[in-house]
């Protein structure tokens, strides 16, 4: 067997494990589901009123299935730290698996709970009156994009659960980032009246780049009081969210391995 059928066997291994674990953490999966479930909520009921009321709702849940899947990059974070808390990452020095089936296993389980996450959400936008205006194929696209980035904000994540000293630490970082990368985007709103620098940043954050491009895959247009802009990664969003996770999941899995071979061989 080579040593990728090895890592992929083992990760799945792995990834099964902390799927079955989460039956004793409930309250992961409660706050997994309940997070995404409150902003859209929130946004689509106490700020869609002022935003633009039904049409808003419907544009806002593009921005809330990029915010949700981003934010679930914490559990990924909290995981692995957990686990080298636990000592289960000791375990596994003893045992004759490729260092890369560790983080993947994490990783590929976390991607399993960002797609509950997503259905979970979505149902939710269908009660508050979101719908699918495009085919059945370009739907499923829509969901293909927000899920490669999942798994690239879940490398992100990784990284931050092995940097991080203890639990706590990685709790903290694993938050701390998440609201001024989903916030300042055109996730919930207009980047036309953001200040200049502040406008560049916002439209080539990759959260934009995903909310965007699910809308265009969804068929989702804007609506009226928000202007999406003209620069080139509102128009080319498709192009900028498929770039932007691959370049995120290649940037920070090389990262995490090698984290994770500096914590092993110490």
């Amino acid at each position: 067997m080579t040593l990728l059928a090895q890592a992929g066997r083992d990760a799945s291994i792995i990834a099964w494990r902390n799927l079955l674990n989460l039956r004793r953490t409930p309250g992961s999966i409660v706050a997994a589901l309940v997070q995404p479930l409150m902003f859209v909520l929130l946004l689509a009921y106490v700020f869609g009123g002022s935003l633009g009321g039904d049409d808003y709702r419907v544009y806002l849940m593009g921005g809330i299935f990029a915010q949700a899947v981003t934010f679930n990059a914490a559990f990924t974070a909290l995981g692995l730290a957990n686990d080298m808390d636990k000592g289960l990452v000791d375990r596994f020095r003893s045992l004759p698996t490729p260092r890369l089936s560790v983080v993947l296993g994490r990783t590929v389980s976390d991607l399993c709970m960002s797609a509950v996450t997503l259905t979970v959400t979505a149902l939710c936008g269908l009660l508050v009156g979101w719908r699918a205006q495009s085919s059945a194929l370009r739907a499923a696209a829509g969901f293909a994009v927000i899920l490669l980035f999942a798994f690239a904000m879940s490398w992100v994540g990784a990284t931050i659960g092995l940097t991080a000293r203890s639990v706590e630490v990685a709790q903290s970082a694993g938050l701390i980032w998440l609201f001024p990368v989903t916030f300042v985007s055109s996730a919930f709103v207009s980047t036309a009246a953001m200040p200049g620098p502040l406008r560049t940043v916002a439209e080539w954050n990759p959260v934009s780049a995903t909310a965007t491009a699910a809308r265009e895959l969804f068929g989702n247009q804007p609506p009226p009081g928000i202007d999406p802009g003209a620069s080139w990664p509102v128009e080319n969003a498709l192009v900028h969210s498929v770039l932007s996770s691959l370049v995120i999941t290649a940037v920070f899995m090389s990262l995490a391995i090698r984290r994770y071979r500096r914590i092993t061989r110490g």
